[in-house]
């Protein structure tokens, strides 16, 4: 059986105090279970023990950072310290001198996707603590005459139009009957052309 180095066990220890900061669960299990899967996205390999403790911790904390408030938010924290840590480690690698053109566009590449994970990731979680979502309230309306105001509520959010669909009492402004404006001169007449200088 494989002995526990003193890093492991400071990270255990230290997940083992507050683990609700890292899954945002009320279960210990999931949280320790997703701190230790955190911990194995982070490629330790060229460094020495005491940087390899050092960016360890900075993952703990950087999910931590994100503050997690329930279980598909701990998720969500740490697939971005994933995706971040992995995206990094392409543009290291692309960077590197004896790197080929093709290793580098490949790296590259794959920054750029994981970068995109990252930020639609990112997206999800705002839209899930509602940062996402737009509402506005107006209290007083004032018409004035000739004026057309809609009656109704009127929401805009990041979801679907299918909302607005089922209230009949939300009414688009595209609905909202117009007459037709009428030109005070019926008969036309002909626009000069810019195309020759003669007309």
């Amino acid at each position: 059986m494989k002995q526990k180095t003193k890093q492991q066990d400071a990270h255990t220890d230290a997940m083992a105090r507050d683990t609700k900061a890292l899954g945002g669960s009320d279960f210990d299990d999931f949280n320790t279970v997703l701190g230790h899967q955190t911990l194995r996205t982070v490629w330790l390999g060229y460094r020495d023990d005491e940087s390899k403790e050092l960016v360890q911790r900075a993952a703990v904390q950087g999910v931590a950072g994100i503050a997690p408030r329930d279980e598909l938010e701990g998720m969500l924290a740490a697939q971005m310290l994933a995706c971040h840590n992995a995206s990094m480690e392409c543009h290291r690698r692309a960077m590197m001198l004896e790197q080929t053109t093709d290793g580098r566009n490949y790296n590259l590449t794959q920054a750029n996707r994981l970068s995109r994970t990252f930020a639609a990731l990112l997206e999800v979680l705002n839209r899930h603590r509602g940062k996402g979502q737009q509402k506005v309230t107006v209290e007083h309306v004032h018409v004035h005459e000739g004026g057309q105001a809609i009656v109704g509520n009127v929401e805009q959010g990041g979801g679907s139009d299918n909302k607005s669909k089922e209230q009949p009492h939300a009414k688009a402004i595209s609905d909202a009957r117009q007459p037709a404006m009428r030109r005070k001169n019926k008969k036309r007449e002909p626009v000069p052309s810019t195309r020759n200088g003669k007309r």
